[in-house]
């Protein structure tokens, strides 16, 4: 009997048809198909899971669509968290140089200078109210920058993430003798004069400079007076008759310098972003932007849904900001084991790096406390610059307590080649403490200050001075907590090696 192409068809497909039958009986039963693997079961995915946002729930590793809602408003969350946490030092800069434009001080030839000290009426983040500060903001949109800087000053030149570009005076390349700067524009193909400049390329078109001005002999008008002589800003293609510069006073002066804790930093950050060329912040920086809806060239146009997300975000960001300076768990953040002292620049790199990571949590503690970021904040050596220390609890390790009294003991002799200082911030604001006291601190210049009969010095603060204190008190409110930051200049050697050490706030009943 022949078979017919037909039949053999036919009966090949009915082969077929009873096989995928079996085969598909044999998984239901739970028999392996004949090509199987073994998988783990770590990389399987159950029907459902219990997390801290919800049960989230899959058909063999499908999302079904209430999970899919609650993992995209949670990255739309996480992403706002860690937005704000990068992006504190991009909106530090662009609230000094806001802030300085709301007082008169324009960018590109404004220069700010508190020729009478910095007192607690201006917003700045740990200001040092025993020195003449100067502020200028660049914008090089429209070419290269030149910045005359004055002898004997000190201070960082950095750029719009908050980024070191140069230092200027003392520890810059002019060694404190003065000279002139020429900021470079990022793309700047334009011919540059071959001498006569310290050449500073930026990757940002905006910049900060903030730099101490020396006061010699206790001659603050002075130091002024040598800074107004000095100090230039202008257009490099002005450079053959440069307009004069422009200075302010901003002493005493109502302003704000410190970007906000509320849904308007997102759009204080976005303002940055969009002065700025594309590529002028790390990719994975602008990469979290760009994720929030924060893109060069694009507008931030978030949904009412998207708004609540990362008002959400914001008040988490702004908490763990604050975990991060005034509860750090890094081992490196503590001075003393037997102490409260904190240190505030963790790691000592200027750029937040360790063994090849960045340092995340310290970049955005560092930024939320304080302004200004050098090279020369990881090179201090004895009988150098400056050494900083800061602490918000007393020896209990309780907050401290405008309205409560304390008292702090430094051995003798302290190690400060020139002075040393305490100065008290408010915690909410981390600017100057509001009170009575203009200076908000005391220093070892003070004439009024008297020294225990051991040579050791015992500063109080609190609401009131003791009786037969005044001159050994620093001023603090009720109802306001307080931090404080402790300055030596020119720190000696046993600093360094911790052989000494100041005591603690101890609570005074």
């Amino acid at each position: 009997m022949k078979c017919t192409n037909t039949s053999v068809v036919a009966a090949t497909a009915l082969l077929a048809f009873f096989m995928m039958a079996a085969s598909l009986h044999a998984q239901e039963d739970g028999e392996k198909p004949d090509y199987s693997a073994e998988i783990p079961p770590s990389i399987l995915t159950p029907e459902a899971t219990e997390s801290r946002i919800g049960t989230l729930k899959f058909f063999d590793g499908l999302p079904d669509a209430e999970t899919v809602a609650r993992i995209y408003d949670n990255l739309d969350f996480t992403r706002g968290i860690e937005a704000f946490l990068s992006g504190v030092p991009v909106a530090s800069v662009h609230a000094i140089c806001k802030g300085l434009e709301a007082v008169g001080v324009r960018k590109n030839g404004g220069i700010a200078i508190t020729e009478t000290l910095v007192d607690a009426r201006s917003l700045l983040l740990t200001p040092n109210p025993a020195t003449p500060y100067v502020f200028h903001c660049l914008d090089l949109t429209d070419g290269p920058m030149v910045v005359e800087v004055p002898p004997s000053v000190l201070g960082p030149v950095n750029d719009a993430a908050f980024r070191f570009i140069t230092d200027l005076g003392i520890t810059g390349p002019d060694q404190g003798k003065g000279g002139k700067y020429l900021f470079v524009p990022p793309g700047y193909s334009g011919e540059l004069p071959p001498e006569g400049y310290y050449m500073v390329p930026s990757r940002t078109n905006h910049l900060v400079g903030l730099y101490r001005a020396f006061v010699e002999n206790g001659d603050i008008a002075a130091t002024v007076r040598n800074v107004k002589e000095k100090a230039r800003i202008y257009p490099l293609s002005a450079a053959e008759n440069p307009p004069p510069s422009t200075f302010s006073n901003i002493s005493g002066v109502q302003l704000n310098t410190i970007p906000p804790n509320d849904f308007s930093f997102y759009e204080e950050l976005n303002a940055a972003v969009q002065a700025e060329p594309a590529g002028a912040f790390d990719p994975e920086m602008a990469g979290l932007f760009a994720a929030i809806g924060i893109q060069k060239g694009k507008p931030f146009e978030p949904s009412e849904k998207t708004k609540e997300i990362l008002s959400d975000a914001i008040a988490v960001g702004n908490a763990t900001a604050r975990a991060l300076l005034f509860a750090p768990r890094n081992p490196q953040a503590i001075l003393y084991e037997d102490r409260q002292w904190r240190n505030a620049f963790i790691g000592g790199s200027y750029e937040f790096l360790e063994a090849g990571a960045r340092l995340l949590d310290a970049r955005t503690a560092f930024h939320y406390y304080a302004t200004g970021i050098t090279p020369s904040m990881a090179e201090a050596k004895p009988g150098t610059g400056s050494a900083y220390a800061y602490a918000v609890r007393d020896a209990k390790g309780d907050y401290l307590d405008g309205g409560k009294t304390y008292r702090i003991t430094l051995p003798a002799p302290v190690p400060a080649e020139a002075f040393w200082s305490f100065v008290v911030y408010d915690s909410q604001t981390r600017s100057l403490l509001e009170t009575d006291q203009r200076a908000a601190g005391i220093d070892s210049l003070n004439p009024a200050m008297k020294a225990n009969e051991d040579g050791s010095h015992t500063i109080w603060f609190g609401p009131q001075a003791p009786e037969g204190q005044e001159g050994n008190w620093v001023q603090t409110r009720p109802g306001k907590s307080w931090n404080v930051i402790f300055r030596l200049y020119g720190p000696q050697a046993p600093w360094f090696d911790k052989t000494w050490k100041p005591g603690d706030f101890e609570l005074v009943d």
